[in-house]
């Protein structure tokens, strides 16, 4: 087998060939001339390659200038691929096999499902002392499996670790102004203003909106269930939530139960894309490539931002100009900008602008569409599982109407059975994969000789370590009682984090349980759910960021 010099096949391939295909460079020519291939009058200044595989060698002929240009970016090469690909072994961490250039992202890609790789990732954390370097392409990221080092990451050392990884570097894209993705300074400014607008007294201004769209929930299941009562509850909650959120972020009425694909689902589908294959790749590639993302056009705006931006300008002046509240998210946000008018960023920016506002509102519908809508089917399958612990549901919601009269904002929030069966929910299947933090400034980890580094990351399985057996007793069974206010102490702290924790924990946390509880509630105060056949178990997507069940998840809805 002849091999011919690699210039073309670029640093892998070189390297792959030099080290591992058995190929000589000839840089001596005494070398050539002790083996009789040549003699030394006939090598003035000429190198050669001498190949194997074959019965007789082969030399070829090369430029010198050419070999020496190539001997220069094998050498760089190899400095570039030990530089960056010896970080975790410098310390002492253990990592696995990787690829130069792609790191343990082949790992990912080539799984069967998102999942697999970060629950290996967590038990080889347990193996080798709780932590496990890997590299997403070239960026080292150190996964750890206790729960008392990332208490100080999220909490106490929070200074350090102040970033979260950002979905988009281009600030031409509109998330890239989004709560979740903006740092630093920018980042605190922005906390400081938003907090406000999720504190109690401001989510129960919206909870009579998420009333009337979980009213209509109801409605509609009893009425599809009087024909067929297998209903695909996924998308009936889906549908709840794409209302609910038109309705509290964009003040406009959605109404999807009653017609099939509005214009503002259709937009909002384009939106989404974390719970596919090609979503998951693009947002990887955005995160760890952003410039091969430019390239690529993935990291712009789609036209779909056009006809949100249209949607909230449009809100946004209709309400200045007729002085209307409806108390919803864009009415908080406005007060908001109205109180803060003088707020700028370092760079003197104004904090609120409309593109802000219209991020936020993005935000609010990304993150929060698949969370909601597969926390409801999940809490609900599992329900439906366990008729006993549903019945028990439906006696504390049945208390709590016979005392207030009706379901009430505190009497929903306060229901303690309610909390701790979609906490438990919750916990089997967390919408987040991962915790994830970035290092801004060094770190070294109390009681190891890990030093982070500025820009490295870290990561936490939250969901391995919500089905950990060293921390919670039958760990893959439904057992709300856990999660009771007198078994709170027997929760190790940060085994628990499906929204996060610290002060870049999910701003919008109790938005979104209330919608939870809030259709959970009026569901089984109408109705009893039981599994279906062929649907007795969750399916889920297998690739996607955020848990999803598969499509076409049904549940018996019976009318009591």
């Amino acid at each position: 087998m002849s091999v011919a010099f690699p210039v073309s096949n670029g640093a892998t391939g070189m390297i792959g060939l030099v080290t591992g295909e058995g190929v000589l460079i000839v840089l001596y020519r005494g070398c050539v001339e002790r083996e009789g291939l040549y003699s030394s009058a006939e090598l003035p200044g000429v190198a050669f390659i001498i190949t194997r595989g074959e019965k007789n060698s082969k030399i070829k002929k090369m430029d010198p200038w050419v070999l020496l240009a190539t001997l220069v970016v094998v050498l760089l090469s190899v400095w570039y691929i030990k530089s960056r690909y010896t970080h975790w072994s410098s310390m002492g961490v253990r990592t696995g096999f990787f690829l130069p250039f792609v790191g343990h992202s082949f790992g990912v890609l080539f799984c069967k499902d998102m999942w697999t790789p970060m629950e290996m990732g967590h038990k080889l954390c347990i193996e080798f002392g709780g932590f496990y370097g890997v590299y997403q392409f070239t960026k080292p990221q150190l996964l750890i499996s206790e729960p008392d080092i990332m208490k100080l990451i999220l909490i106490k050392d929070f200074d350090h670790f102040t970033d979260r990884p950002a979905l988009t570097s281009d600030k031409d894209n509109i998330t890239s102004h989004s709560i979740g993705n903006v740092t630093g300074e920018e980042w605190k400014i922005l906390r400081a203003i938003m907090s406000p607008t999720f504190s109690s007294g401001k989510i129960k201004r919206m909870f009579s909106l998420v009333c009337q769209n979980a009213d209509t929930l109801v409605t509609s299941c009893l009425h599809q269930a009087s024909k067929n009562p297998a209903l695909d509850m996924k998308d009936m909650f889906g549908r709840f939530t794409m209302d609910s959120i038109a309705s509290c972020a964009f003040g406009i009425d959605c109404s999807s139960f009653v017609r099939e694909k509005p214009e503002f689902v259709q937009m909002a589908e384009k939106v989404f894309g974390l719970s596919s294959f090609s979503g998951m790749l693009k947002l990887i590639i955005r995160m760890s490539l952003p410039r091969l993302a430019r390239a690529l056009g993935i990291s712009r705006d789609g036209p779909e931002v056009d006809f949100f931006r249209n949607v909230v300008e449009e809100t946004i002046r209709t309400r200045e100009e007729s002085g209307q509240c409806r108390g919803d998210f864009l009415d908080l946000m406005l007060e908001t900008r109205h109180q803060n008018n003088t707020t700028t960023t370092g760079k003197g920016k104004a904090v609120l602008s409309n593109d802000v506002v219209l991020a936020q509102c993005i935000t609010f519908l990304s993150a929060g569409f698949d969370t909601v809508s597969s926390t409801l089917y999940f809490v609900s399958h599992l329900l439906a599982q366990h008729p006993d612990q549903q019945h028990r549901l439906r006696q504390e919601l049945e208390a709590l109407v016979e005392e207030e009269g009706q379901l009430t904002y505190q009497g929903v929030m306060e229901a303690k059975f309610l909390q701790a069966c979609i906490n438990e929910a919750l916990r089997l299947y967390p919408p987040a994969m991962t915790t994830v933090r970035t290092c801004t400034k060094p770190y070294q980890i109390p009681g190891t000789q890990i030093r982070l580094r500025v820009g490295d990351e870290v990561l936490y399985s939250t969901r391995a370590v919500q089905r950990d057996p060293r921390f919670w007793q039958h760990p893959d069974k439904f057992q709300p009682d856990r999660f009771l206010p007198h078994n709170n102490h027997l929760i190790t702290p940060c085994s628990f984090l499906p929204f996060g924790m610290g002060p870049r924990n999910c701003i919008a946390m109790r938005f979104g349980l209330m919608e939870v509880k809030v259709a959970l509630s009026k569901l089984l105060l109408k109705s009893e759910l039981k599994l279906s056949p062929g649907h007795e178990n969750i399916q889920m997507k297998n690739w996607s960021i955020i848990a999803t069940p598969v499509s076409e998840s049904r549940i018996d809805v019976t009318p009591i």
